[in-house]
């Protein structure tokens, strides 16, 4: 197959067989964006800092640097000792890296362990005694748990990936992983790779600190991610008939497989049992929701058991969910990269897909800043007649009532004499 212009094949950076034939069964030939501009200089063992949302390819540009560097120099540490480490600030996206290394190295021996908090302790901690990992990824608490307990040993760790840099910020484990980075080989003596949504000065500072001074920097503007793969869709509604209109959308439309966003927590909890009247499947994904449950949820939602997720930012970020055919905002965000963030979790890697947002009286003052960030104005409709028809009889709302009197006197007790 010929290269398309200014695409850059797999076939042309020199890669293992092995890693070839991976890539190959996953149906890709050519490299994205962010892809295509990193790996050239990640394969020859450079450092990068890169802005770029998840969907964009990183992972896949990360974990092929690592199986490439494995198979330059082969070699096998003692337990609890790896060559790569990567740091997540979620169980979710740790699971994730860990789901795409196993198929990028199918044909190879190489082995990562995910390490994360809210379960699998002993499970975790069996693994890592009972044989050698080459790469391991984890959220920062539980690394540097098992980093106390002698059973994790970073001294030789060759290559050091930081993904969602930015998260991790706002979630406060930076701390942590600058404990976990000082305990890897000097910056001159490892590869290290910087991943971050946003890249602002404080996560510039960051990057600057753990990467060395010729570190490549590359930049993929988020409406090269957006417009080129996600059909936008506004309806100008307001608060009172917003839900209407979004309940007649999902059931007129026959949609599947719908995330949709909301502002704040109590907002998906109040849309939940909403949807729970009128006899819709849907799970809540927010920060307060705990690691096990969420990991269920979103388990249940991959599996097709539910196909209404309503979720937070929060929560969201990281998520990689194929076949998603629409993303819905309930609440448009007040945070323009949020927006480009969201309409992210579909039209995933050049696929195609849906958004669609609901502007109301508080909302729709965002869109002129999300406009600057696409760098186009968004068109703006009226919900249509479907959209506008009257709800179906729901379920009754259930309140409790205080409990009736029984008609009996209070018992007392009698006063000590």
């Amino acid at each position: 197959m010929e290269p398309k212009p200014g695409e850059t094949r797999f076939h042309d950076l020199g890669l293992h067989s092995s890693i070839l034939h991976a890539i190959a069964d996953l149906k890709f030939n050519y490299c994205t964006p962010v892809q295509a501009k990193l790996l050239p200089h990640t394969l020859e063992g450079k450092d990068a800092t890169a802005k770029a949302q998840t969907g964009t390819g990183k992972s896949a540009s990360f974990i092929i640097t690592i199986l490439a560097a494995f198979f330059k120099a082969p070699q096998t540490n003692a337990n609890g000792t790896p060559r790569a480490l990567i740091l997540a600030p979620t169980r979710e996206l740790v699971h994730q890296i860990e789901k795409d290394f196993k198929a990028l190295a199918r044909y190879t021996r190489f082995k990562i362990l995910g390490i994360y908090g809210g379960t699998g302790y002993h499970e975790q901690q069996t693994a890592l005694k009972s044989s050698p990992v080459d790469v391991i990824v984890a959220t920062p608490g539980r690394l540097m748990d098992f980093m106390d307990k002698k059973l994790i040993h970073t001294s030789k760790v060759e290559i050091i990936v930081i993904d969602e840099a930015d998260r991790m910020l706002d979630m406060g484990f930076i701390p942590d992983v600058r404990r976990i980075i000082l305990t890897t080989p000097h910056k001159s003596q490892r590869q290290t790779l910087f991943f971050s949504a946003t890249l602002t000065p404080e996560v510039l500072r960051l990057a600057q600190t753990w990467t060395t001074d010729n570190a490549v920097q590359i930049e993929i503007d988020p409406e090269q991610t957006a417009a080129d793969s996600v059909q936008q869709i506004v309806y100008i509604t307001t608060e009172s008939d917003k839900f209407k209109h979004v309940y007649n959308l999902i059931t007129s439309e026959n949609l599947t497989r719908v995330i949709l966003f909301v502002n704040r927590k109590d907002t998906a909890k109040f849309l939940a049992s909403e949807f729970e009247r009128y006899n819709q499947k849907c799970s809540v994904l927010s920060g307060d929701i705990p690691q096990d449950k969420r990991f269920k949820v979103l388990e249940n939602f991959k599996a097709g058991r539910i196909n209404l997720l309503v979720a937070t930012d929060v929560a969201a970020r990281g998520l990689h969910i194929e076949n998603i055919s629409h993303v819905i905002n309930y609440d448009l965000p007040n945070e323009p990269d949020h927006y480009i963030h969201r309409i992210g979790r579909t039209g995933r890697a050049g696929a195609s897909g849906i958004s669609i947002s609901f502007a109301d009286e508080s909302s729709s003052f965002f869109i002129p800043e999300i406009e600057k960030v696409l760098g186009y104005k968004i068109e703006c409709e009226y919900p249509s007649e479907a959209l506008e028809k009257d709800l179906p009889e729901g379920r009754k709302k259930i309140y409790l009532k205080k409990p009736k009197p029984t008609g009996r006197k209070p018992f007392k007790r009698k006063p000590k004499p």
